[in-house]
């Protein structure tokens, strides 16, 4: 079912602070910065040069998820989203075993990749993420 890591999503106070640290210190390639605001997130991905990227994720709104995760949590690793070949089957199947679904039915990630997550109250305190690149 999975196929590997897509990404590890960070969670951050300021998106422009934080891409500069992980450009010109850690020397990854920004790939772009995008804006979803179904989700009120301003995000950033990074190559690693490897298959797994980096995602950094701002809230736009002081009222979304993410401000709510960060006030809570502070900034860090927010989410490791999981690659599958075909999303729908993957949530049917994690479903019939049992896991609480954020989204029952994918919806259109930043990457234009079809996204949906699992409740962490599943899976000991991680929030997944499942992503089927296009």
């Amino acid at each position: 079912m999975f196929v590997g890591v897509d990404h590890v999503g960070v969670a951050v106070k300021n998106l422009d602070e934080a891409v500069g640290v992980y450009r010109d210190f850690l020397g990854f390639r920004l790939e772009g910065v995008h804006v979803i605001r179904e989700q009120k997130v301003r995000v950033a991905f990074f190559s690693t040069g490897g298959e797994t990227r980096i995602e950094l994720l701002e809230p736009t709104e002081s009222e979304s998820p993410l401000a709510s995760f960060i006030e809570k949590r502070g900034e860090g690793v927010h989410h490791i989203a999981l690659r599958v070949k075909d999303i729908e089957a993957a949530l049917g199947e994690l479903k019939k075993k049992g896991l609480t679904l954020i989204d029952e039915k994918p919806r259109i990630g930043a990457s234009g990749a079809k996204i949906a997550f699992i409740h962490p109250k599943s899976t000991r305190g991680v929030l997944l993420e499942l992503c089927e690149t296009r």
